[in-house]
């Protein structure tokens, strides 16, 4: 951050470069550790013969209820996530809430009943919390906290940081991007939206199991959250020996999605997603797990959207619907503030 930055903005929240420069120029200066500094979304942690994966998050998501789910199933899906996309199988959530006085009892427990049925139907534990109540006016009514653990074979330790990923590789995602994120701006009073939009918020740890059992070859995984899929391969490629080209025609965006971007002014391929995985297989490996993940509910709609190439070192080319081309890069700043 450059020295006139003495504030926290918006966008250090986006998971973009605002939130790489907090990261990389705050937290990494002073925690720097060795589990830390591979920035994985599941620090990866030696136990003996099967390791441990061990990730935290925290939601603020505004409103706290959305079409296609609440604060509490996003929490739990989000913790499941990192941890599966890390290739470690979830066991145990903890959970602590930030709730404001005056909040309904009745919606809380809502979203607490929803939190244990998306842990059960992920087949996770939530094993610990806290509560804490803050005066009316000291937070926006309620925010989560959780963190997660699982085991992950050491042979799939790769997966997290990408280091085994080559040119030829096969980019795959399981399904349409920029759901979460408009349903959530949708559901904005203030806005006044009527859609149909749903978010696809969902824990994905049961399909990424069934695409591992398919192929010993996935290269790389990591869900597609802020900052949206391009994000995701901006980060996966920068700094590499490799380049990535994508398809746009190969991206999945529903139509009620891409109007009302366009309607807001928004890119469809860095808006949040919460129920897609992006990952990087083996070319050999590719069509088999695309075949894999379309017999799941969550992956009826995954598809290749492009590829691991040897040129253009570090830069994500994406070739458009209309003959061009252009890069993809983080997101600059916040896109879409309180959004998960």
């Amino acid at each position: 951050m450059a020295a006139k930055d003495k504030y926290i903005l918006l966008g250090h929240g986006s998971g973009g470069k605002l939130s790489h420069e907090l990261l990389r120029e705050v937290f990494l200066r002073h925690f720097s550790n060795p589990e830390l500094n591979r920035l994985t979304d599941s620090a990866l942690i030696e136990a003996g013969e099967t390791d441990l994966a061990f990730t935290t998050d925290a939601f603020v998501v505004e409103p706290l209820f959305f079409p296609g789910g609440d604060i509490g199933k996003l929490a739990v899906a989000g913790t499941v996530n990192d941890l599966a996309v890390s290739g470690a199988t979830p066991l145990f959530i903890s959970s602590s809430f930030i709730i404001e006085e005056g909040f309904s009892l009745d919606d809380l427990e809502k979203i607490v009943k929803s939190m244990a049925m998306e842990a059960g139907q992920a087949g996770v534990k939530i094993v610990a919390g806290d509560t804490k109540v803050v005066n009316k006016g000291k937070c926006d009514k309620l925010f989560i906290s959780t963190s997660g653990i699982g085991l992950i074979d050491k042979g799939h330790k790769h997966i997290s940081t990408g280091n085994l990923i080559r040119p030829g590789d096969k980019i795959i995602i399981n399904g349409s991007v920029g759901d979460h994120g408009m349903a959530v701006m949708a559901a904005r009073e203030f806005l006044n939206f009527r859609t149909d939009i749903l978010s696809d918020c969902a824990s994905l740890n049961h399909l990424i199991k069934k695409a591992m059992q398919c192929s010993s070859q996935i290269h790389f995984m990591r869900d597609a959250t802020r900052g949206g899929l391009s994000t995701v391969l901006a980060e996966l490629a920068e700094d590499k020996k490799f380049g990535i080209v994508i398809e746009e025609s190969a991206i999945l965006v529903r139509e009620n999605v891409r109007g009302m971007c366009e309607l807001l002014g928004y890119d469809p391929l860095y808006v949040a997603n919460e129920g897609k995985a992006v990952m990087v297989v083996s070319e050999d490996d590719a069509s088999a797990v695309v075949d894999t993940l379309k017999n799941d509910p969550l992956g009826k709609e995954a598809s290749i959207i492009g590829e691991v190439v040897d040129n253009h070192h570090g830069i994500v080319w994406v070739n458009t619907v209309i003959g061009g081309k252009r890069i993809l890069d983080m997101l600059a700043g916040e896109q879409l503030p309180r959004i998960c």
